[in-house]
């Protein structure tokens, strides 16, 4: 892995020396198809010509490619020899001349890690399908390039591929004499180039509109998926979504589409989400829903494709020059997507979600030790790889809702709508940005740039009230603090909202005022005067980034009335707040998982409820104190269970809270009801126990040693595709065996036997809570692992392992300590292992300090 990064500046230094005028990117993938041998790496032919410009004739530089090997080099007409020029990621190019043509002949090897070009076969009809995934840099996986961003050229593709295929790329494609070519792209990086072949599903649809000029644009829409998931597949809902978003951004960014047709092809084993290539858009096939779900995952679905669809102005028509400024195309597409999907879609709630969401994965990110500012520090390749993280998309996006309060949105969107016409096909930096922000707003952003985005962390805000004989507020203010580490004060614009309770016991607001904070302490002069409140929330409606604090009478509130909270907004910043402060150590994880208890049954917003499930089983194994872990896992799953027997039949939150009693089952009458309601024996009125909630009762009775090996063959039987086979392969990990644990541990570590999303799902099923002695042994395992894993294994899988078989649940000082260890005697391994080591050090500790917080209140209500 060392030898095929890149850092930025040798980026710039080519950069300053090249230009590209083309490519032309021939494949064969007709290999893909035959009899497996079970040899590796199978490969194909892959045939590139690239057309480019050198500043200074006579110069060197170099071409990218990682490819098991090469049959030719040829540059300018000379033939060169491959295993001189080519050391296995670049080929070297020397005494250039004013205007160069290199041709590279490859075998490169399809990909089994999601990285370059992944080949899958379908276990449930043998079937094989090929896509492209690149970024930030594995186009050279695929064919010879200059792999960075800001090398854009044009694109030509042709591919061979197996009779019976159809073959897709960013460009319209045709097929002719056994070959598919595509027509040629606009000025685009490699890392948005893709290719998607195999017997897909394929299903299409048209988007027009008549544009401001009066012309009429036609877009070809596409969907496709494997054919075993086409039975599942709903392209009419994605379609329609769709076309909503764009009719949104022509009307908003003002200018049309630039890519022709808009594909959308979800694909198996997919790393990511989704990826914005432009004209075909890939996405992980977990969007096609094979069972029931609720609404929460049709607006998560929703919003990755608007995500996506931003991309095609913010990242692809107009690029970042290197990966410092990745936030100028992930933080916008991620805050323009919650936009789209609340202006122009049915999910008008997607600010709830974007706040308790979103936003939670931003707040988590700014306190690990290796936050950084919005706008990063980027050395390399793999520094890159790890900056797609919670700071460049939601932290950025939420600061960007920040500076549309901040400079107005009618000045934001003309901002928008000049850079885009400025920079058409070009790349740019965060000073081009501000630049047409500073002309439509007339504000100096220099101050607010340095304070959002080149400093890291969050702070806290918290209500300070000072009430009157007369019990009206005398005063109110705004105190803000920040950690020491990152002890930036920030301007921020909020609104600070007052509830009381009604006459029929609703907390409800009756007063607010915006204000821009600036500095330790603000007072809110429009609010002296005011009824006492029950309960002050800073933030209300959400318009900065920050912790939300309470003052002892709002915390009492919401000890008490959460429940009562009438808006959902409002209800859900509670929610993180309270969960802000349980991963602080302000707040007992027994206190906030009573108070999920108390009050999630009457949460109205569906995916509230899902993430305070996700937070309520995240405080009992990480922040409650080891000697309360029993009482209150019971607790949760009798929780539960009460809710789902008293849910509507058949509505949502009975399948939310189905799953979520399925997470937290333990006892031996709780599994035995799963066990039931598997075989038929026990019903719940209107709950539908389809393929996939089955497969999520089976992982605790598979952990809990009720579902044996025998029982998982029998149930992948039932369901022999390619999603039973990942949750067999879970399930198989999850049991409480000795024996299992060592195979799983040896398939995942020793061995590149697994795919990308076998190895996933291997880890999720070895890393079992109820199963921290079982994992004892595994602690010293992976320090003495990490370091030879992340050396010898691609990227995507070195992340992994470090991630998930970081031993978490051994959570003690012994394990903090040999975390520390391993840091301090590997300073000078690479600096991405280094920092995913250094995060979940961090997590242990946070869990620690959180643990302390709730020994402690349970010995004083002891």
């Amino acid at each position: 892995m060392p030898g095929e990064n890149l850092s930025r500046d040798e980026a710039r230094e080519r950069a300053a020396l090249l230009s590209v005028e083309g490519y032309e990117v021939s494949l064969d993938v007709r290999s893909a198809v035959g009899e497996e041998t079970g040899e590796e790496p199978r490969t194909f032919r892959s045939v590139t010509t690239i057309r480019f410009r050198c500043n200074e004739p006579g110069a060197s530089s170099f071409a990218d490619l990682i490819a098991p090997s090469v049959t030719a080099v040829s540059l300018n007409g000379k033939d060169l020899d491959p295993s001189e020029v080519f050391d296995g990621s670049r080929i070297v190019l020397e005494d250039l001349a004013a205007d160069n043509e290199l041709i590279v002949d490859a075998q490169c090897a399809y990909s089994r890690t999601g990285e370059g070009l992944h080949r899958f076969v379908d276990p449930e009809d043998g079937e094989v399908y090929l896509y492209t995934q690149y970024e930030p840099a594995d186009a050279r996986r695929v064919f010879a390039n200059f792999e960075q961003p800001d090398l854009k050229a044009p694109f030509r593709f042709e591919v061979r591929a197996p009779e019976g295929w159809t073959v897709w790329s960013n460009g319209a494609g045709e097929l002719h004499d056994g070959v598919w070519r595509f027509a040629e792209t606009k000025p685009i990086s490699t890392y948005i180039t893709c290719v998607v072949a195999g017997p897909y599903h394929y299903v299409t649809d048209t988007y027009e509109r008549v544009l401001k000029d009066g012309t009429r644009l036609r877009i070809p829409l596409g969907a496709l998926c494997r054919k075993g998931l086409a039975r599942h597949f709903d392209p009419d809902d994605i379609f329609l979504v769709t076309k909503q978003g764009l009719d949104f951004f022509h009307d908003h960014v003002d200018y049309p589409y630039p890519f022709g047709k808009y594909d959308q092809a979800f694909v198996p084993e997919y790393n990511l989400g989704a990826m914005e290539n432009p004209g075909l858009v890939t996405f992980r096939e977990e969007y096609i829903f094979r069972g029931k779900v609720t609404r929460a995952s049709y607006e998560a679905r929703a919003n990755v494709v608007l995500h996506e669809m931003a991309h095609m102005w913010f990242g692809d028509l107009v690029t970042m020059e290197w990966w410092d400024d990745l936030w100028l195309k992930e933080s916008f597409a991620d805050f323009m997507g919650t936009f789209a999907l609340v202006g122009a879609t049915r999910f008008t709630d997607g600010w709830i979600t974007f706040a308790n969401r979103r936003k939670a994965w931003a707040y988590r990110q700014d306190q690990l030790p290796s936050t950084h500012p919005i706008t990063a520090d980027i050395r390399d390749l793999q520094d890159a790889k790890l900056n797609f993280d919670g700071i460049t998309y939601a932290k950025g996006a939420s600061v960007l809702k920040q500076l549309v309060a901040y400079v107005g949105r009618d000045a934001f969107l003309e901002g928008a709508r000049r850079y885009f016409k400025r920079h058409a096909y070009g790349n740019t930096r965060l000073s081009d940005l501000l630049a047409v922000l500073e002309e439509t707003s007339g504000r100096d952003l220099g101050t607010w740039a340095r304070a959002w985005l080149r400093t890291a962390g969050v702070n806290s805000l918290t209500p300070q009230v000072v009430l009157g004989p007369d019990g009206t507020v005398e005063e109110l203010a705004v105190l803000q603090e920040a950690a020491p580490s990152h002890p930036e004060l920030r301007p921020h614009r909020v609104a600070v909202g007052l509830y009381r309770r009604s006459p029929k016991g609703a907390l409800e607001r009756y007063a607010r005022a915006e204000v821009d904070v600036d500095g330790a302490r603000t007072v809110v002069t429009e609010l002296a005067g005011q009824d006492a409140p029950e309960l002050v929330l800073v933030n209300d409606d959400d318009l900065t980034y920050c912790k939300i604090r309470f003052d002892d009478t709002s915390l009492a509130t919401l000890r008490e009335h959460l429940g009562a909270l009438t808006d959902p907004l409002a209800r859900a910043l509670c929610w993180t707040a309270l969960w802000n402060m349980t991963r602080d150590a302000l707040l007992p994880a027994r206190d906030f998982i009573g108070l999920v208890l108390r009050f999630a049954g009457r949460e109205s917003d569906i995916g509230v409820l899902q993430m305070l499930h996700t937070w309520a089983e995240s405080a009992l194994v990480h922040y409650a104190a080891p000697q309360w872990r029993t009482t209150g896992g019971r607790l949760l799953a009798e929780g539960a269970l009460a809710e789902l027997r008293q849910a509507e039949p058949g509505g949502e939150h009975q399948l939310a809270w189905a799953r979520f009693f399925a997470t937290t089952a333990s006892d031996p009458d709780h599994l035995e009801l799963l066990k039931g309601l598997l075989d038929g024996t026990e019903e719940i009125e209107g709950l539908e126990v389809d393929q996939e909630l089955r497969w999520s009762f089976l992982e605790p009775l598979a952990a809990h040693g009720v579902a044996d090996e025998k029982t998982l063959a029998g149930e992948l039987a039932r369901d022999d595709t390619a999603s039973g086979k990942r949750r067999q392969v879970r399930c198989l990990a999850a049991r409480p065996s000795a024996a299992v644990k060592e195979q799983a541990w040896a398939q995942v570590v020793e061995s590149e036997e697994l795919s990308n999303a076998l190895v996933e799902a291997t880890i999720a099923g070895f890393v079992q809570p109820s199963q921290r002695e079982l994992l004892a042994p595994y602690a010293p395992k992976y320090f003495e692992a990490i370091e030879r894993v992340w050396t010898e294994r691609s990227i995507q899988i070195g992340m992994d392992v470090v991630r998930g078989l970081f031993p978490w649940l051994q959570d003690s000082q012994e394990t903090l300590e040999a975390a520390d260890a391993w840091l301090a005697a590997h300073e000078q391994a690479a600096p991405a292992l280094r920092r995913l080591v250094l995060e979940a050090r961090d997590d242990l500790a946070r869990a620690l300090r959180g643990q302390a917080c709730d020994a402690a209140a349970g010995s004083a209500a002891g």
